[in-house]
């Protein structure tokens, strides 16, 4: 492991952090150094310019037809490490300590992809290039943090070359610490931003308080008319094309409690949409959310200021069937309805991305299934998760294939918060999770269906 890690901690070190442009250079950076180590593990590899940030694909050589051809999806573009004054360790300073190893991107997403790229350079350095069971394809990605704007064109452009019979991502949370996790629904994402426009300049809220509104406090009012006293979202239409759960999804009890939830997040309890229970809300119900707010003066102390404006970014996390584009449609005109006179209100829409569904008892969920059991020996959990990861619906409708989404990051890991980290034993269960998998899925080629006695029934869904 001596030589993972090493990997691992350089690949950690770059900052490619795609949402801000001082970055742009260390982005090429991380691309050309996966470039690198996809050809030291055995593989053909080619860098994409885009329209933004390249595109890193990596293939084993000479793609046989006897084989099915599996498509393994990563990003290598990480959130901003900001506020840097709550890391224990330098967010690009790899450090271990307790088994885990903390660095911005540790978990989301160089972890896991880097681990599937050992698992195949394990393979073919132990049985060659002919040893590998599938045809592999790498496809990662330096845009999945700011919503994926230039990988659909990317797939239309290579939808030949890439075509695969499923493809694998490793960029969801199991359920619980070493719980093996595979889930088969993620929620969608659609992002606006709007900024309460009131005077030309700061006003003395003393003299002109009373007269003159106030962008903050419309802003505040707008923000409180997205939900009831319920919790439910308050959008006229947001919740017309949302379905219930299916039975076989309501029946089987969660092995996650409010418990839990309190304990991973430290807050001092939860609350939520009246009558759903926290994994329900979490993954098979749609919220917006208020990421972030502003205005007015920050610094110590008092000052007397009626803000000139105020700004407020929203995220609507959205179910299967709900429309990222018309939710936002909805939510403008909503918020629009809601803005009293006195004040300019802009509004801009950002990325989105629809939710995400598949048959967890397919025949590549079952082996899917297989693989985690075997991987670590349990028995694995079928999960609808909460987050998004944008690109899947157009991998789906580009490539023609469904996704496996199989978990290696643990629900404490802070991804997108300080003090992101992975643990080592995920790392290496990654690395092992790939080489079985890939023997499942070719063994699909040989005997058809998997035979009903080759899974036990999964014991729990949340």
């Amino acid at each position: 492991m001596d030589t993972h890690l090493h990997d691992l901690m350089e690949f950690l070190r770059i900052p490619s952090i795609s949402a801000q442009s001082s970055h742009a250079k260390e982005m090429t950076r991380c691309a050309q150094w996966l470039v690198t180590k996809l050809k030291v593990a055995g593989l053909d590899a080619s860098l994409h310019n885009t329209g933004g940030f390249p595109v890193v694909i990596g293939k084993s050589h000479n793609l046989q037809a006897s084989q099915p051809t599996v498509l393994i999806y990563g990003h290598y573009d990480v959130q901003p490490p900001e506020p840097f004054e709550e890391w224990l360790s330098p967010p690009f300073e790899p450090e271990i300590r307790e088994g885990r190893i903390y660095a911005r991107g540790a978990t989301d997403n160089k972890g896991q992809i880097l681990a599937h790229i050992l698992g195949v350079q394990e393979t073919i350095q132990r049985e060659g290039i002919a040893g590998l069971p599938c045809n592999v394809i790498f496809l990662i990605e330096g845009e999945e943090e700011i919503g994926s704007p230039s990988l659909h064109r990317f797939l239309e452009v290579h939808r030949s070359e890439l075509k695969p019979d499923i493809i694998v991502i490793s960029d969801t949370g199991m359920v619980k610490h070493g719980v093996p996790t595979l889930t088969y629904a993620l929620r969608g994402v659609a992002a606006l931003e709007f900024v309460v426009h009131g005077p030309s300049h700061d006003l003395h809220s003393g003299v002109y308080g009373g007269a003159v509104v106030n962008p903050l406090t419309v802003a505040a009012r707008l923000v409180a008319s997205l939900h009831d006293s319920s919790w439910r979202v308050a959008i006229p239409g947001f919740y017309d094309a949302v379905r219930d759960l299916e039975k076989w999804e309501c029946d089987i009890k969660s092995i996650i409690s409010d418990a839990d939830i309190i304990e991973q997040t430290d807050a001092p309890a939860l609350d939520g949409e009246a009558g759903y229970n926290v994994i329900e809300r979490i993954g098979a119900r749609p919220t917006a959310e208020v990421n972030g707010m502003g205005g007015g003066y920050q610094g110590e102390g008092t000052k007397t200021v009626l803000p000139k404006q105020a700004f407020v970014k929203l995220t609507f996390r959205l179910v299967p069937n709900q429309d990222p584009t018309q939710i936002l449609e909805l939510a403008e005109t909503h918020l629009r309805a809601q803005c009293p006179k006195g004040v300019r209100l802009e509004i801009h829409q950002g990325h989105s991305g629809p939710a995400y569904f598949f048959d967890p008892q397919s025949t590549y969920g079952k082996a899917a299934q297989i693989a985690l059991k075997k991987a670590f020996h349990q028995e694995p959990i079928l999960c609808r998760e909460g987050g998004s990861i944008p690109i899947l619906q157009s991998l789906k409708s580009v490539l023609e294939a469904d996704s496996l989404l199989l978990a290696l990051a643990s629900p404490d890991c802070r991804a997108h918060s300080p003090n992101e980290n992975f643990p080592l034993e995920n790392f290496q269960m990654g690395i092992r999770l790939n080489q079985i998998l890939l023997k499942e899925i070719a063994n699909l080629r040989f005997r058809g269906d998997i035979p009903p006695e080759d899974i036990a029934q999964v014991s729990h869904i949340c």
